[in-house]
């Protein structure tokens, strides 16, 4: 609430100031709601070191570029993948590193983060550092989290999987990457896990097609 100089100063000004401070607080507020919107709307978030591969289009970077590493590529040091969902509606890479910071974690877990449109674009593959560096993840819990974090690839669908399904541009990237890592890797289906199968999480949660990836992956 204003203090009692403050609306004595306005009042002194006259109505011309009150008019102009009612149209300032009018452009800001639209400058703050519009802010809002771009990033429910998918558009950029703030950056996190990495690489963005956008939604799959025709003149889209090949999945190929994902194997462009900082330090050498080292297929024979990874035994599997791990999917899981962020656990909330809206996010980004950008936003689950803040996160994982706070934990005290040396940046973004995960090795892959897949956006839903509400903060990263739908089917946006961030590349993590984490994989650019071939680096182990932070990204399992559970009395065999060393395990997983040293030799499985973690991979995060931006969402709640509990309430509600992924996007399609989601699922058909998430295919597109594993697909990928497992020829590239020779990884049987077996290889590929979910957060749930590892710990005592719902994660990816409960609408995450998982016979219908299965049934994509499979034959590999």
């Amino acid at each position: 609430m204003p203090t009692t100089d403050h609306i004595s100063a306005t009042e002194r000004s006259g109505p011309s100031a009150r008019t102009r401070n009612v149209w300032l607080a009018l452009v800001a507020a639209m400058t703050s709601v519009g802010g809002l919107l771009l990033v429910l709307d998918g558009e950029p978030s703030p950056s996190v070191d990495g690489l963005a591969l956008v939604a799959s289009t025709p003149d889209a970077p090949s999945i190929e570029a994902i194997y462009n590493t900082r330090e050498a590529f080292d297929s024979a040091r990874w035994d599997g993948i791990v999917i899981y969902d962020s656990g909330a509606m809206q996010g980004s890479a950008a936003t689950l590193a803040a996160e994982h910071k706070a934990r005290h974690l040396h940046g973004l877990g995960h090795h892959f983060v897949i956006g839903n449109g509400s903060g990263q674009g739908d089917g946006e593959l961030h590349v993590g550092y984490r994989w650019l560096m071939q680096a182990p993840g932070a990204h399992a819990a559970g009395p065999d989290q060393d395990l997983y974090n040293h030799s499985y690839i973690g991979i995060c669908l931006v969402g709640d999987g509990d309430r509600r399904p992924f996007t399609d541009a989601q699922m058909r990237r998430l295919v597109e990457l594993v697909r990928s890592l497992q020829q590239e890797l020779d990884l049987p289906e077996h290889a590929v896990l979910l957060g749930r199968d590892i710990s005592t999480t719902t994660s990816p949660g409960r609408f995450f097609p998982e016979t219908a990836i299965r049934s994509s992956l499979a034959g590999l």
